[in-house]
């Protein structure tokens, strides 16, 4: 059993979740402890119980001391094949896009083709939105070879979530490719959404954008954006989001969600200015993708190599569980990623996991 201190590193639920899905896609049981020791609740959320029980629901398995608040837990995957249809409603506002990037790559490499209706919060603060998933993670994850649609059904927000998102994952025939997207210097294209659920009366859509404009356009850019009004949500929200795409397979993104008291033009301007920065840096992946793509760039056949604004924390922490689970080693040389995969197809069923030091980083380039 593969022994995972929670409180290593971020000290957050993508320990959790990723643990979770190395273990499926690995055969090895899994103990977590101090689980999500660094957050202000620490412990088991609905969002991340959740998680490891769609995991199980996926592969047959068991799981034992999983319950809300729980900081330790362990699980042992079972030998299902994930395939046909499947629902998992997270109960709050919790992130439903979490949920789906921790069920995607077992979908798509230990399953036979399978779709999942999924239900939670979509657009919130600290968690990807669906926007990043449908329009940043799966045009990457297309560039590796692993064939995902995601398809926002109804926009969620806190505190009443209730939004659903529609994941479908085929099988994938091939090994996953290593991913080495290239870009010029100045986007060949800048675009984004507005969303604003029942909030037509207000032009908080409209807002967002025109304020996003105006930022971009001291830096010379034009952004096309959509103005989409929802009147489906359970609540009033809104959510934007920026891409700016390159020639060579790039595209960064930027996003917040709306949130009472904050003003739709600072919301608009705020996304403005991070995706600026994103493209200022000479980025190939943007912050928010840079340690979501790591577990996936550790179970392709070959090495991936992709520059990022900076190295976050969460990076650090995809890194760590990618050499614990599967041997893959992340580099990082200043802002460059370099991922050497492991190659799904080989991985060990028996990986044993006892070199593991307390808390391993990435590795360092001299």
């Amino acid at each position: 059993m593969i022994d995972v201190d929670g409180s290593a590193h971020s000290g957050s639920g993508t320990i959790v979740r990723n643990a979770a899905a190395y273990a499926a896609l690995t055969g090895q049981p899994v103990r977590v402890r101090n689980a999500r020791a660094q957050r202000q609740r620490p412990g088991l959320r609905p969002q991340h119980l959740r998680v490891i029980q769609a995991i199980r629901d996926l592969v047959g398995g068991s799981i034992a001391g999983a319950e809300i608040g729980s900081r330790s837990f362990e699980f042992r995957p079972g030998n299902a094949e994930p395939v046909g249809r499947y629902a998992w409603d997270i109960g709050t506002a919790g992130s439903a896009t979490m949920l789906a990037l921790s069920v995607l790559p077992v979908l798509a490499l230990r399953g036979r083709g399978a779709e999942a209706e999924i239900r939670g919060g979509l657009f919130q603060d600290f968690a990807p939105s669906a926007f990043h998933l449908r329009h940043v993670i799966v045009p990457l994850l297309a560039q590796m070879g692993l064939a995902a649609e995601i398809e926002i059904i109804r926009p969620g927000y806190p505190p009443a979530g209730q939004g659903v998102i529609r994941l479908a994952v085929p099988a994938c025939e091939q090994p996953l490719r290593p991913l080495v997207p290239r870009r010029g210097q100045a986007p060949a294209r800048v675009w984004g959404i507005a969303l604003a659920s029942h909030l037509d009366d207000r032009q908080v859509a409209a807002r967002m954008a025109a304020a996003a404009r105006t930022v971009l356009g001291t830096a010379g850019i034009t952004a096309e954006i959509r103005e989409l009004g929802d009147s489906t949500a359970a609540q009033p929200g809104a959510a934007f989001a920026l891409f700016a795409d390159f020639i060579g397979g790039t595209r960064l993104g930027a996003d917040r969600a709306g949130a009472p008291h904050r003003p739709a033009e600072r919301i608009g301007a705020q996304v403005a200015r991070l995706l600026l920065a994103e493209i200022d840096s000479g980025a190939t992946i943007d912050r928010h993708a840079s340690d979501q793509i790591i577990p996936f760039a550790a179970l392709a056949d070959g090495t991936s190599s992709f520059q990022v604004p900076f190295i976050t924390g969460h990076a650090e922490t995809a890194g760590w569980l990618a050499w614990l689970f599967l041997g893959a080693e992340v580099r990082a040389a200043g802002s460059m990623l370099v991922v050497h995969g492991r190659d799904a197809r080989m991985l060990r069923m028996d990986w044993p996991g006892e070199d593991d030091p307390p808390a391993r980083a990435l590795s360092r380039l001299r």
